[in-house]
């Protein structure tokens, strides 16, 4: 019988998993002596048997550290991004090594440090999936060259606000909140929003998810949200950390009002991935051509706001721009110094 809902996919993969790794389980863990040369192989790996060593898993690392360390981008150092894939392996000795590889190198190629601030890499049921944090997309946008500064905040039942999607920007949306309050004093959460302000000085449109389109996403989206309902363990960072995952949710449809650089786009999918369980690297942006996208998306801003001005002004400008020959400039319409010509010939005629 076919299973219809992914809740319903991802029980029936759960149920089978202890048996499948029963039979794939080595009786003993050696280092990966036959690991793939090339990050494509490696990737491609994902789903193999998982191997319960961290000293498996730190071997996959030592193998590709130049690869790492050659997606980073060139405003990164390698050691302190190293020294926080380290820290956070103890946690991902359960997983697949070539998943662990392949979160890792998601995670070098976008310049996110897997801290737990704008990114990280957990354990989800055997491999390791890399997750950015919604500061992990404002830093991306940051970095675009197009956007100053990116809020993203939640409303609470007893802040002040106002939402007018009608009105001009800066006053469609307005949020107060009193400092004095906690956030248990502030109420029940009512919707998270985010908006950009770019460095000509505008602002983007205002998006807002409140909590059902919040749980939608999870709902829709997760794989690790349905696994761990589906095995009732509950720990994924949608039960762990919903208000950080509600915030991110903002964050991230913000994509879709603010012209940010191909990086951002890529997260996304990248991002996406994840959650469906998919390799995420092969989303990731390829180091070589990274800057050449951002330069092209700083180019297509540049002229969707001259064509902007252009439109707001068009009651001042002319039909036709006048044209120079010769050094002197033309007094008269195109169409009347014709006439004037051929009116010219026809007099000699005559």
């Amino acid at each position: 019988m076919a299973l219809s809902t992914l809740k319903d996919r991802v029980r029936a993969a759960t149920q089978q998993a202890p048996a499948l790794r029963g039979r794939l389980a080595p009786a003993s863990v050696e280092a990966p002596h036959g690991a793939p040369a090339t990050l494509e192989e490696a990737a491609a790996t994902v789903e193999d048997p998982v191997q319960d060593s961290a000293d498996a898993v730190m071997d996959w690392l030592r193998r590709y550290e130049g690869h790492v360390t050659d997606a980073l981008p060139s405003h990164m150092a390698a050691g302190p991004f190293l020294a926080a894939v380290r820290t956070v392996l103890p946690d991902l000795r359960s997983c697949n090594p070539a998943s662990v590889l392949q979160a890792t190198m998601t995670a070098a190629r976008f310049g996110l440090v897997p801290d737990g601030r704008e990114a990280v890499i957990t354990a989800e049921y055997g491999r390791a999936v890399f997750i950015p944090t919604y500061r992990g997309y404002i830093a991306l946008m940051h970095r675009s060259g197009l956007v100053a500064s990116v809020r993203v905040g939640m409303v609470y039942e007893r802040d002040e606000y106002t939402y007018e999607p009608s009105a001009p920007s800066p006053l469609d949306f307005t949020h107060r909140q009193d400092p004095a309050l906690t956030d248990d004093q502030r109420g029940a959460p009512l919707f998270s929003y985010a908006f950009a302000w770019f460095t000509n000085g505008s602002r983007s449109q205002v998006v807002t998810v409140n909590r059902e389109e919040a749980e939608a996403i999870r709902d829709e989206h997760s794989r690790a949200y349905q696994e761990a309902e589906a095995n009732g363990k509950r720990d994924s960072f949608w039960h762990t950390d919903f208000p950080a995952m509600w915030w991110k949710s903002a964050a991230r449809q913000l994509e879709k009002v603010v012209p940010v650089s191909a990086e951002v786009r890529a997260l996304v999918e990248a991002d996406r991935a994840g959650e469906d369980g998919r390799v995420q690297v092969l989303h990731a942006p390829d180091p070589e051509t990274a800057s050449v996208d951002q330069e092209d998306a700083v180019l297509e801003a540049e002229a969707d706001r001259a064509a902007e001005a252009t439109e707001a002004s068009q009651d001042q400008a002319p039909a036709d721009l006048p044209r120079k020959r010769g050094g002197l400039k033309r007094t008269q319409p195109r169409r009347t110094t014709r006439k004037g010509r051929k009116a010219a010939r026809a007099g000699r005629r005559g």
